[in-house]
């Protein structure tokens, strides 16, 4: 591997330096759920697309809030990193629990330049990423899927199925009682 000459592509890069001391400094002085509109209207500036009914907390690490969308009445919790070079699209009804890595980059180890590589992660309507768990690049979650705590998942997870470990395994399918 030659990483002499690697370059980032910079065509946000402005955008990007603002973002950064904005958010580690004014966007993360508005915590808790009371003032997630505060924290809402932050990101519609820099360009995600989100409801005022969602929350992001503070401590949610966003590489590129215009690569952001959120659906009604989903949450992406504490200590969360959203390494979004490519979209991120969390739908309704979704949950992002504490500490989990949404990753939609990479970089391409066949090519001695070491080229970023993106992907973008969905989670459709319904699903939850429990604490700790990493999703890759390129990752589409299923309605109602479970990912479960500290999981590694690196391919698609079925609609209403539930997986956990490292790679994510099917453990079980998810059923709603009432």
């Amino acid at each position: 591997m030659d990483l002499s000459n690697y370059r980032e592509p910079k065509p946000h890069h402005l955008r990007r330096v603002c973002w950064c001391v904005f958010n580690a400094t004014i966007f993360r002085c508005f915590p808790g759920t009371p003032l997630r509109f505060v924290r809402n209207l932050f990101l519609k500036a820099f360009g995600a697309k989100i409801p005022w009914k969602s929350c992001v907390y503070s401590s949610c690490k966003i590489w590129a809030p215009w690569n952001l969308e959120v659906g009604h009445f989903s949450c992406v919790g504490p200590n969360t990193e959203l390494y979004n070079k490519a979209p991120i699209v969390i739908k309704d009804n979704c949950v992002v629990s504490q500490g989990a890595y949404l990753c939609t980059a990479s970089h391409d180890i066949s090519d001695s330049a070491h080229p970023l590589i993106t992907a973008p992660i969905v989670m459709e309507d319904k699903s939850w990423v429990a604490a700790d768990a990493f999703v890759g690049m390129g990752v589409t979650i299923g309605e109602g899927a479970v990912v479960g705590a500290r999981a590694c998942v690196f391919k698609d997870v079925e609609a209403w199925s539930v997986v956990g470990g490292n790679p994510a395994k099917f453990i079980k399918r998810r059923e709603i009682v009432k």
